[in-house]
């Protein structure tokens, strides 16, 4: 049996909780401790499974009856809660970005191939239907190569994040780190890393809140885009646009249908990706749960099976935030 501590109450505790309750008829798993230094909080969602409530992700680690920890904390604490729970030898699920630095990746890494333990790094986006959409056509080549592609994440400011978190660059690594390592992972995770690579940042109160950047590979030319420098009526939207050979693929969150494909032959396709109608709680940018849902049941199938985790490794996850902080160098040049 699977047994999880949930480490974290808010926006991202709450989707995952929401996830687990949409799979609890699989039976192989329980929630079986919830930690958040807000107690009301974590024992709201300790009431959806029955579980034990503890008021830090020590205590949690140190006395629950778990042997997997799912991590929903703040980045910054990120590193140091991951490490006790691996040396524990408990499996973790760990919210992207895994850490801030790239010396908390090797730390993580080294730590992962002491203790032989299973990790995976919520990147959510390869698990997002139209995403995994997108990857099929470029594996399959179905409209030959890539020529040029866009990917796009805007936002409102994160205002709802608990204690302005999410604004203190030393906390969150900021809008480039934590909503644009999302297209980054993605797009590495179709191409690997760039041949070459520019960026610009658009920095507000010592923060970067926008950035843009340049892939290239090849031929191909990949533009990347992430901020959050909005006003809070501002709608979030998730975008991508990549041209091929034979067809150019658009996907919009805020468009009805999101995916169309447009054949050079003047087709149009609008592919009905599998999704889930399952919604989460909280405040955020995004309510269906989608991608969570989907890596989170990936993450219980691999460790229900015995299988190796293959997809959003630790490895993945270091590997993303390496490129995203040379891109963040590289705007700073």
């Amino acid at each position: 049996m699977i047994k999880i501590g949930l480490i974290g109450a808010g926006f991202m505790g709450s989707m995952h909780a929401s996830c687990y309750e949409a799979l609890a008829e699989r039976g192989d798993f329980r929630v079986t401790a919830v930690a958040d230094d807000d107690a009301d909080k974590a024992s709201k969602l300790a009431a959806k499974f029955g579980a034990d409530v503890f008021p830090s992700a020590e205590s949690l680690i140190r006395e629950a009856d778990v042997n997997t920890i799912d991590i929903c904390l703040p980045t910054f604490l990120h590193f140091e809660t991951a490490a006790a729970a691996m040396n524990k030898g408990f499996n973790v699920f760990i919210e992207k970005p895994v850490c801030l630095t790239e010396h908390e990746a090797e730390q993580l890494l080294e730590l992962q191939r002491r203790t032989n333990t299973q990790a995976m790094v919520g990147q959510c986006i390869r698990f997002w239907p139209e995403y995994v959409e997108l990857k099929r056509l470029v594996a399959e080549r179905t409209y030959g190569r890539i020529c040029s592609g866009v990917f796009k994440r805007i936002s409102p400011r994160p205002d709802w994040a608990w204690n302005g978190w999410l604004h203190d660059s030393l906390k969150s690594g900021s809008a480039a780190l934590d909503l644009h390592v999302h297209d980054v992972d993605f797009v590495r995770s179709l191409f690997g890393d760039p041949d070459r690579l520019s960026a610009e940042t658009v920095n507000t109160d010592g923060a970067n809140g926008h950035i843009f950047s340049l892939y290239r590979y090849g031929d191909a030319v990949i533009s990347l885009e992430g901020g959050w420098n909005y006003p809070g009526s501002f709608p979030f939207e998730m975008v991508y646009r990549v041209s091929f050979e034979k067809a150019t693929v658009v996907f919009s969150s805020a468009a009805s249908p999101t995916l169309r494909i447009y054949e050079n032959d003047g087709g149009v396709i609008e592919p009905k990706p599998a999704a889930t109608s399952a919604v989460g709680e909280g405040g955020g940018n995004i309510s269906s749960l989608d991608g969570y849902y989907n890596e989170l049941k990936y993450f219980l199938d691999c460790l229900s099976s015995g299988r190796m985790i293959g997809e959003s490794t630790l490895q993945d996850g270091c590997d993303s935030l390496r490129l995203t902080l040379r891109e963040i160098a590289a705007a700073a040049q």
